[in-house]
């Protein structure tokens, strides 16, 4: 083969998309690196993630309140929202609707107690840890006086209509938001340069389509809190949970099983090759 066969060949290979069961083996390897992580790891990098994910709520509420009342304001003020989302996902920070994917194609590849267990004590400390950072950024945004009173009531009116739901809108529109953080966890390993285009769309998609993510949500839900307008309870079963159950749906059970069903015949398939 000739030096410009050779160039040609390797110009060929490079274009290739990669295989499916190549995505799945670098997000399961990904999976297990979580896994192995140190709580204390976890807990940190989970915290950093609730508090940089409030600034998806504070680029929407800024856009909010410098927009023109006119149709096409909501679809503008939504590109705020992928700000957080941005920073938090190429700045590798635990995002507990990541996890919902990256962690349990580990599991499906070998469904053993101990993944299992370890998947429901990461899940564990990366929500709780998000949670904690949520509430103190939503303190400082409420109390800190860092923030004009326009963005505070435009923070006020987004988060009266994020965990304003019944709890069954709630659970049903946080499916898709599932779905959507799992299928950017899945382009990522082949995004390349791409990789911050395809973050802002698929998370703007989740603002214009109204749809519920249990952690910027949790800033929301924080803030009027902190603030007095929404009680516990009502936070709890009315958004927190609904929000909780219809990303993990979205996320660990439609996107997760769908990737792993069509791969897994593919790998099973490739010792006996």
């Amino acid at each position: 083969m000739t030096e410009d066969e050779k160039n040609k060949e390797q110009t060929i290979e490079d274009a290739r998309k990669l295989p499916a069961t190549t995505v799945y083996e670098v997000i399961r390897r990904s999976g297990e690196e979580e896994l192995d992580r140190s709580n204390g790891s976890l807990f940190w990098s989970g915290v950093s993630a609730g508090i940089v994910i409030s600034f998806s709520v504070l680029g929407e509420a800024i856009l909010r309140s410098h927009l023109p009342d006119a149709s096409y304001s909501f679809l503008i003020e939504n590109l705020g929202y992928s700000l957080g989302f941005v920073m938090v996902i190429i700045g590798r920070m635990q995002l507990f609707t990541e996890n919902t994917i990256t962690t349990v194609l580990p599991f499906l590849q070998t469904p053993t107690w101990d993944i299992f267990n370890r998947i429901i004590v990461l899940w564990s400390i990366v929500l709780a840890a998000n949670v904690v950072g949520a509430f103190a950024i939503a303190t400082f945004y409420a109390h800190g006086g860092a923030l004009n009173p326009e963005i505070l009531v435009a923070i006020e009116d987004l988060s009266r209509h994020a965990t304003g739901m019944p709890p069954a809108e709630t659970f049903a529109r946080a499916i898709p938001a599932g779905i959507l953080i799992a299928a950017i966890v899945w382009m990522l390993p082949e995004a390349g340069v791409s990789s911050i285009s395809i973050i802002v769309l698929f998370t703007w998609l989740i603002a214009a389509g109204d749809f519920t993510h249990i952690v910027a949500g949790s800033v929301e839900m924080a803030f009027l809190i902190v603030t007095g307008k929404l009680l516990w309870g009502q936070a709890t079963f009315g958004f927190f949970l609904p929000a909780l159950a219809g990303n993990v749906v979205g996320g660990a059970v439609i996107f997760a099983m769908l990737a792993w069903g069509q791969v897994h015949r593919d790998i099973d398939a490739s010792p006996r090759k």
